[in-house]
Protein backbone atom coordinates (compact mmCIF):
# COMPACT_ATOMS: atom_id res chain seq x y z
CA UNK A 1 0.00 0.00 0.00
CA UNK A 2 1.36 3.36 -1.05
CA UNK A 3 -1.67 5.62 -0.47
CA UNK A 4 -4.42 5.85 2.14
CA UNK A 5 -7.51 7.85 1.22
CA UNK A 6 -9.14 10.10 3.79
CA UNK A 7 -12.84 10.96 3.83
CA UNK A 8 -12.63 14.04 1.62
CA UNK A 9 -10.55 12.12 -0.94
CA UNK A 10 -13.20 9.38 -1.09
CA UNK A 11 -15.88 12.07 -1.36
CA UNK A 12 -14.03 13.66 -4.29
CA UNK A 13 -13.96 10.28 -6.03
CA UNK A 14 -17.66 9.76 -5.31
CA UNK A 15 -18.39 13.17 -6.86
CA UNK A 16 -16.38 12.20 -9.93
CA UNK A 17 -13.62 14.78 -9.55
CA UNK A 18 -11.66 14.44 -12.79
CA UNK A 19 -8.33 15.12 -11.07
CA UNK A 20 -8.95 12.59 -8.28
CA UNK A 21 -10.27 9.92 -10.65
CA UNK A 22 -7.26 10.40 -12.95
CA UNK A 23 -4.81 10.09 -10.05
CA UNK A 24 -6.56 6.97 -8.76
CA UNK A 25 -6.53 5.42 -12.24
CA UNK A 26 -2.77 5.95 -12.46
CA UNK A 27 -2.18 3.51 -9.57
CA UNK A 28 -2.73 -0.20 -9.19
CA UNK A 29 -5.78 -0.90 -6.99
CA UNK A 30 -3.56 -2.61 -4.39
CA UNK A 31 -1.53 0.57 -3.98
CA UNK A 32 -4.49 2.57 -2.65
CA UNK A 33 -6.54 1.66 0.43
CA UNK A 34 -9.46 3.02 2.42
CA UNK A 35 -9.23 2.83 6.23
CA UNK A 36 -12.28 1.72 8.20
CA UNK A 37 -12.75 5.13 9.91
CA UNK A 38 -13.34 6.62 6.44
CA UNK A 39 -15.96 3.96 5.69
CA UNK A 40 -17.62 4.85 9.01
CA UNK A 41 -17.66 8.60 8.26
CA UNK A 42 -19.09 8.03 4.78
CA UNK A 43 -21.73 5.65 6.18
CA UNK A 44 -22.73 8.27 8.76
CA UNK A 45 -23.05 10.95 6.09
CA UNK A 46 -25.24 8.75 3.93
CA UNK A 47 -27.40 7.60 6.85
CA UNK A 48 -28.14 11.23 7.73
CA UNK A 49 -29.72 11.81 4.31
CA UNK A 50 -33.41 11.25 3.73
CA UNK A 51 -34.29 8.29 1.56
CA UNK A 52 -33.96 9.61 -1.98
CA UNK A 53 -32.39 9.02 -5.37
CA UNK A 54 -29.41 11.11 -4.25
CA UNK A 55 -28.87 8.90 -1.20
CA UNK A 56 -29.14 5.76 -3.33
CA UNK A 57 -26.71 7.18 -5.90
CA UNK A 58 -24.16 8.06 -3.19
CA UNK A 59 -24.50 4.60 -1.66
CA UNK A 60 -23.96 3.02 -5.07
CA UNK A 61 -20.83 5.10 -5.62
CA UNK A 62 -19.33 4.20 -2.25
CA UNK A 63 -20.21 0.55 -2.80
CA UNK A 64 -18.40 0.64 -6.15
CA UNK A 65 -15.29 2.26 -4.64
CA UNK A 66 -15.29 -0.22 -1.77
CA UNK A 67 -15.58 -3.14 -4.18
CA UNK A 68 -12.54 -1.89 -6.12
CA UNK A 69 -10.21 -0.79 -3.31
CA UNK A 70 -8.87 -2.74 -0.34
CA UNK A 71 -9.21 -1.61 3.26
CA UNK A 72 -6.26 -0.41 5.29
CA UNK A 73 -6.54 -2.73 8.27
CA UNK A 74 -6.68 -1.41 11.82
CA UNK A 75 -3.76 -3.27 13.34
CA UNK A 76 -1.84 -2.97 16.61
CA UNK A 77 0.68 -0.82 14.73
CA UNK A 78 -2.14 1.57 13.75
CA UNK A 79 -3.29 1.75 17.37
CA UNK A 80 0.25 2.55 18.51
CA UNK A 81 0.61 5.22 15.81
CA UNK A 82 -2.74 6.68 16.87
CA UNK A 83 -1.55 6.99 20.47
CA UNK A 84 1.70 8.66 19.41
CA UNK A 85 -0.08 11.07 17.08
CA UNK A 86 -2.73 12.12 19.62
CA UNK A 87 -0.16 12.57 22.41
CA UNK A 88 2.26 14.56 20.21
CA UNK A 89 -0.46 16.88 18.96
CA UNK A 90 -1.89 17.36 22.45
CA UNK A 91 1.56 18.28 23.80
CA UNK A 92 1.82 20.94 21.09
CA UNK A 93 -1.71 22.20 21.77
CA UNK A 94 -2.65 21.27 18.22
CA UNK A 95 -5.26 18.54 18.59
CA UNK A 96 -7.28 17.11 15.70
CA UNK A 97 -10.48 15.07 15.65
CA UNK A 98 -10.15 11.45 16.77
CA UNK A 99 -11.22 10.05 13.39
CA UNK A 100 -8.69 12.30 11.61
CA UNK A 101 -5.96 11.00 13.93
CA UNK A 102 -7.10 7.43 13.31
CA UNK A 103 -7.04 7.91 9.54
CA UNK A 104 -3.59 9.52 9.74
CA UNK A 105 -2.41 6.63 11.95
CA UNK A 106 -3.28 4.15 9.20
CA UNK A 107 -0.99 6.00 6.79
CA UNK A 108 1.83 6.50 9.32
CA UNK A 109 1.77 2.87 10.49
CA UNK A 110 1.97 1.53 6.95
CA UNK A 111 4.46 4.11 5.66
CA UNK A 112 1.86 5.32 3.17
CA UNK A 113 0.99 8.82 1.99
CA UNK A 114 -2.38 10.18 3.09
CA UNK A 115 -4.48 11.55 0.24
CA UNK A 116 -6.44 14.51 1.61
CA UNK A 117 -7.69 17.98 0.76
CA UNK A 118 -6.94 18.93 4.38
CA UNK A 119 -3.25 19.55 3.76
CA UNK A 120 -2.74 22.25 6.42
CA UNK A 121 -4.71 20.33 9.03
CA UNK A 122 -3.10 16.94 8.45
CA UNK A 123 0.41 18.34 7.91
CA UNK A 124 0.51 18.90 11.68
CA UNK A 125 0.70 15.13 12.21
CA UNK A 126 4.31 14.11 12.89
CA UNK A 127 5.73 11.77 10.26
CA UNK A 128 2.69 11.97 7.97
CA UNK A 129 3.15 12.53 4.23
CA UNK A 130 0.17 14.15 2.52
CA UNK A 131 -1.00 14.77 -1.07
CA UNK A 132 -4.12 16.36 -2.52
CA UNK A 133 -5.44 14.51 -5.58
CA UNK A 134 -8.32 16.91 -6.14
CA UNK A 135 -6.20 19.77 -7.54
Amino acid sequence: MIYVLDTNAVSALMKGSAAAVERLASHAPGDVAIPQPVIAEIAFGIERLPRSRRRNALQSRVDLLCSELPRAEWTDAVSQAYGRIKAALERRGSRIEDFDAAIAAHAVASGATLVTANLDHMARVPGLRVEDWDR
